[in-house]
Order: C-alpha cells, then sequence, then structure tokens
C-alpha cells in the first residue's frame, strides 16, 4: 500500500473539512454582524450566540490548516526492523480474541483522525496523541498491543509492519 498515496488522501480530507469550517464561519459571521440581529434586550443573544459560534468556527479552520501544515512536512520512512514501529508506519492489528478482526492503521502527525478507503481496504488514520497510536509506537511485529478504554481492555497483535 503507498503511504504517499495515504497522505494526499489525508490532506484532500482535511482541504475538505477547511472549506466547509471556513464556509461556517462566514456565515456565522454574516449572522453575527447582520443588522436585523442587534440586541433590542438583554434576552435578544442570536447576534452573540452567532459570534461565538464565527469564533469557534475561526479556531477550527486555525487547528485544520496547523493539521495540514504537520501533514504536509510529514514524510513516513520504511519500516526499520531495528526500531520498531514509528510515526508513518502502516500496520495491521489482528484481534487476538477474533483472528477475523484486522485493523489496518496509518499513524501520523496531529489532526488527521479519520478512517480512508485504499482500494477495498479501509485504513484508519491515527495521530500521534492517539491512545492505539502511543500502544503501538516502538512494537515489533508478532508483539501483543494492549489497550485499556474505560472497563474495556483490548488486546491484539501486531500482524505486519510497512
Amino acid at each position: 500500500m503507498d503511504k504517499t498515496l495515504l497522505q494526499q488522501q489525508v490532506l484532500d480530507r482535511l482541504t475538505e473539512d477547511l472549506l466547509q469550517v471556513e464556509q461556517a464561519a462566514r456565515a456565522a459571521h454574516e449572522t453575527a454582524t447582520h443588522e436585523e440581529n442587534i440586541a433590542e434586550n438583554k434576552y435578544d443573544t442570536l447576534g452573540l450566540e452567532a459570534a461565538y459560534l464565527a469564533t469557534g468556527q475561526a479556531r477550527r479552520a486555525e487547528a485544520i490548516r496547523q493539521a495540514m501544515l504537520s501533514w504536509r512536512r510529514f514524510r513516513p520512512q520504511p519500516y526499520d526492523a531495528g526500531k520498531g514501529v514509528q510515526l508513518g508506519a502502516l500496520v495491521c492489528l489482528v484481534d487476538v480474541e477474533d483472528a477475523r478482526q484486522q485493523r489496518l492503521l496509518f499513524l501520523g502527525p496531529a489532526g488527521g483522525s479519520m478512517t480512508l478507503l485504499c482500494g477495498e481496504q479501509r485504513v484508519q488514520v491515527i495521530s500521534s496523541d492517539a491512545p492505539l497510536c502511543k500502544a503501538v509506537l516502538g512494537k515489533f511485529e508478532g508483539d501483543e498491543v494492549s489497550l485499556q478504554i474505560a472497563a474495556l481492555r483490548q488486546h491484539f497483535e501486531l500482524l505486519w509492519v510497512q
């Protein structure tokens, strides 16, 4: 599987997300500043609420821009069996209790958590700050990966790394 293609798909998705967030921010800003939404009393808060929404959308847009910058600078390296799993690795995990359940993960920088389709295969892109990414980093093929989520403990085997 081509990691450069996966990286481009992440950037494409982030670009789409940015366009949507920017459009929502513009609409919220227009609502906040429209003359019909000037507060007439203390209970008339439509303009204020729209301003808060516009601010939140602007922050989200900036976060997406930062994620895009990280992903543009990111250079996935080939797997080095001496170092174990590093950011940029494409890994296949299999559930220890149900070998039919396999997960393909692409480990990347912050801001890229999403699921992509590569041909017929689903690839989950996880960020460096995700608990599953932290659990996989430094592991080797054949190692067990254990993850605690609330009261549930999941166990996987690291089937292969690319």
